[in-house]
């Protein structure tokens, strides 16, 4: 509602009694809202209705704590709400994917989701899947179904959790498609952009996934986050607690998620100052929620990073186990109305007093000083100071009388030794503060600011930080931009090791594992006098001792063993010198040591040339192999793009072609009705050909004749009782209105008669071919068989041995009546078409009266006489 809308609007209070008995309702105005209002986006995800918001919570809480799925990874949990978003209505709640396009919702790799997401699924149940493939049979993907949720849609319920509707799949799957969709681009249409998390991958991904979905669904239009009641961890804080409780986890990896979601700009913990100074209360806030509804948000990522940094960085793990695994509460929806202010002290209103403090260094306003008490020079709030030494750490001027003196209480000056101006390192927080950018890093300009940046601790990265340990020494004395380009070497490094088929997990180790031995041969960290150079030039890069790309100094990355290719080498190299070395014994005998050592280098030296411009050519010509490949490819694809155009014109010329039978125009050479009437003719002709299997003598043509008559006249009447009963139903007038339309319709009211009628015609036909002597004979033949087998020897006339000779001859029965249809079938069209043979072949002298009976018209006779 708009603001002048609001000030329109009037509601009704109760009505009031007056004297007489007479009652008068009275209106009252509501006030204009102040501020601006937002206008809500058609079709933003983020902006949910307060009972939107509420089913889906619900539908997501049903599936990630289904007990079908206890101990299951937060990677499997997430896979069965995005399966289930993508679930098509249409298609009987079917989704269509693939292992690696799931692994890029989930922010997995396609292994991870092939040997433990999909497996994870199928083995609690929870997932039914084929396999998709294409006209020549190759696989293009899964064709999935989450049983519950099927289950709960064939169920019927809409008050189960489960039981979406169309249009609140379409929400889930916008909402999830904003928050982590790997982004797309359809054909002619316009590119989905990617997710909030997108690019956040690797180990814990899932988890921050499924951790950002659950806040935003129990968020309020505000952006503030529903913390849970109760008592919590005092170490790690009602918001820790609040996402453990949601993922089930403990609350130190709840921190670790909190802190994560924090670092991709998607959260906000603000902690609210008390009277004492210290951060008492927090609230979370979803920034992109807040967004969406026009809220402003403020950045508050110094409290942030000072209160989590320590906290989620001893965490062990993403998602641990501990007395609140499992148990997924309920933290309540906020409602549209409220003002988000729903913090519960967490960290120091549980702890005992001065538990912690704030990490920053407040600006000290320079008062006026009267009596020199406590209360004065702390600004106009009159509160303590953060912390005991806020204003000892200030730089000395030599300007002021204060900097040199350690009186406590000055006369006439700031208490504790403080200068009343505002110190170079206050400065220089706060124009960091002010610099830094939407991930909280301040921009790099110059080698002063990038030492301002320097950082003492290694990356926030748990993989960075493993991988980087052995070098922490050499990682504090790089600058900010240095540290930044090491921390990306080292990121490359990694992907790197994971794409050679190092598991995610031991890469970091791997890598600490380089860096260590990289030391030694340097003689450790003290001998290395240029630590950038070192890391980017020697102690980061693989360094292959053979040509296979696993090999790292002559060990494999992908087993941790020796190379194998690089004894090879070794042991090809040895023998080659060893054969020269023979060589030379041979042809110059009773050579001195030193000559016999030049003589063999040059020798070595030649051998090398030539095996190095052997490899050069051979990779010539591997080159122009893979050029003549290109090339062929290339000409296959026009050749195919040639032939696809040309089956395009043909389809175009064949659909432009007139009816063959009643001359419609535009019908591709064969109208809908006249297809029809083809197909009912031919079933007619079966069904005749069924009937006469055991109702005539194959050897009596005439015989065969009459049978095929008997039941064309049958089907006739059942297709005129079709007809009638159609023309009976119609509205008057739809036929005329309509008749290529009609005749369609009754052509295939006719076709299917005819198909019912084949049907009963074959079942009819296997009965009566089942009582024949050959069926006869087959059955006791089998009956016998399996009277004899030898585990019903001792008691062939036994229940059990009757029951199964009894099954058995039925079978057989069966299957020689089966096998009799069949034969007789095959022997009647081949007679048919030996008769259309001879029909097509016969000669002039029997065709020609024909002919000569037909009336001459003026265009036959021209042509005649042409």
């Amino acid at each position: 509602m708009s603001a002048v809308a609001a000030s329109a609007a009037v509601l009704p209070r109760p009505r009031t009694q007056f004297a007489g008995g007479a009652s008068r309702r009275r209106l009252r105005s509501v006030p204009a809202q102040a501020g601006p209002v937002a206008r809500l986006e058609l079709g933003n995800p983020l902006q949910l209705t307060k009972t939107m918001r509420a089913r889906l919570l619900a539908a997501v809480r049903a599936l990630v704590t289904s007990p079908a799925l206890a101990g299951a990874s937060d990677g499997t949990r997430l896979a069965s709400v995005v399966l289930t978003a993508k679930a098509d209505a249409r298609r009987d709640f079917e989704t269509s994917i693939w292992a690696e396009e799931l692994g890029r919702w989930l922010g997995v790799s396609q292994s991870t989701v092939a040997h433990t997401v999909l497996p994870e699924l199928r083995g609690a149940g929870f997932l039914g899947s084929n396999v998709a493939t294409n006209a020549i049979g190759w696989a293009t993907g899964l064709e999935c179904w989450v049983i519950p949720m099927y289950r709960a849609q064939q169920a019927g319920d809409r008050r189960h959790a489960l039981a979406l509707s169309r249009s609140e799949l379409a929400v889930l799957l916008s909402l999830i498609t904003v928050l982590f969709g790997p982004g797309w681009e359809p054909k002619d249409k316009a590119p989905i952009p990617a997710g909030l998390l997108a690019g956040r991958t690797g180990r814990g991904a899932a988890t921050d996934r499924l951790g950002l979905l659950l806040m935003v669904l129990t968020t309020g239009s505000a952006g503030w986050l529903q913390l849970c009641p109760g008592s919590v961890d005092t170490g790690r804080g009602r918001p820790a607690a609040t996402v453990a409780r949601l993922l089930g986890c403990t609350a130190a990896a709840g921190a670790k998620v909190l802190k994560r979601l924090q670092e991709h700009g998607v959260a906000d913990v603000v902690r609210r100052e008390t009277r004492s100074g210290l951060h008492a209360q927090s609230r979370v806030r979803l920034v992109p929620v807040a967004k969406a509804h026009g809220v402003a948000v403020r950045e508050a990522r110094r409290v942030v990073n000072a209160v989590f940094s320590d906290l989620a960085g001893t965490a062990s793990g993403d998602v641990e186990s501990g007395e609140t695994a499992g148990a997924i509460v309920a933290t309540g929806v906020e409602g549209a109305g409220q003002d988000g202010i729903t913090g519960s002290a967490d960290l120091a209103a549980t702890a005992q007093h001065h538990a912690l403090h704030a990490s920053g260094v407040t600006p000290v306003v320079p008062p006026q000083l009267s009596c020199g008490f406590s209360g004065e020079g702390r600004g106009g709030e009159g509160r303590r100071p953060e912390r005991v030494c806020a204003g000892e750490d200030q730089a000395v001027d030599c300007g002021t009388d204060s900097a040199g003196s350690g009186s406590p209480v000055a006369e006439g000056g700031p208490l504790r030794g403080e200068k009343p101006k505002e110190s170079p390192v206050e400065k220089r927080v706060v124009q960091r503060a002010a610099g830094a950018g939407a991930g909280g890093r301040p921009k790099a300009g110059g080698w002063e600011k990038a030492q301002q940046q320097r950082r003492v601790s290694l990356p926030d990265d748990l993989r960075l930080r493993v991988a980087l340990a052995p070098v922490s020494w050499l990682w504090s004395q790089l600058n900010g931009w240095q540290q930044d380009q090491v921390e990306a070497a080292a990121t490359t490094e990694l992907a790197q090791l994971a794409g050679l088929g190092v598991a995610p997990e031991g890469a970091s180790r791997m890598l600490a594992d380089r860096l260590t031995d990289r030391l030694a041969e340097t003689g450790g960290e003290a001998m290395v006098t240029g630590p950038y150079a070192w890391l980017i030039r020697r102690g980061l890069p693989q360094r292959p001792a053979c040509s296979h790309r696993k090999c790292d100094d002559g060990i494999r990355l992908d087993t941790g063993e020796a190379c194998e290719n690089c004894g090879n080498v070794i042991h090809l190299r040895r023998a080659r010198r060893a054969r020269i070395g023979a060589d030379i014994d041979r042809e110059l005998p009773g050579l001195a040591d030193g000559e016999r050592r030049r003589v063999l280098e040059e020798r070595l030296r030649e051998q090398v040339a030539i095996e190095a411009e052997d490899l050069m050519w051979r990779q010539a010509q591997a080159r122009a192999e893979k050029a003549e490949r290109e090339a062929a490819r290339g000409a296959d694809q026009e050749r195919a793009e040639r032939e696809r155009a040309a089956a395009a014109v043909a389809e175009v010329v064949r659909q432009a072609l007139a009816c063959e039978d009643c001359g419609q125009p535009q019908a591709g050479g064969l109208c809908e009705p006249c297809g029809y009437e083809r197909r009912t003719e031919a079933l007619t002709v079966e069904a005749g050909m069924v009937a006469a299997t055991w109702a005539a003598d194959l050897e009596d043509q005439a015989a065969i004749e009459a049978v095929a008559a008997d039941v064309r006249a049958s089907l006739t009447d059942d297709i005129e009782r079709t007809r009638r009963v159609f023309l009976a139903s119609a509205p008057l007038g739809e036929l005329d209105a309509d008749p290529i339309g009609a005749a369609s319709v009754l052509a295939f009211g006719a076709l299917r008669a005819v198909e019912e009628a084949l049907v009963e015609f074959r079942r009819s036909a296997l009965g009566r071919l089942a009582r024949t002597e050959e069926a006869d004979a087959e059955a006791r033949r089998a009956y016998k068989t399996e009277q004899g087998r030898r585990w019903f020897r001792h008691n062939p006339s036994g229940a059990d041995a009757i029951a199964a000779a009894t099954k058995a001859a039925d079978t057989a029965r069966e299957r020689a009546a089966e096998c009799l249809l069949a034969t007789r079938l095959g022997r009647l069209r081949e007679q048919a078409a030996a008769g259309t043979r001879q029909a097509a072949s016969a000669p002039w002298t029997d065709r020609l009266p024909e002919f000569a009976g037909r009336p001459l018209t003026d265009d036959i006779a021209e042509e005649v006489i042409v």
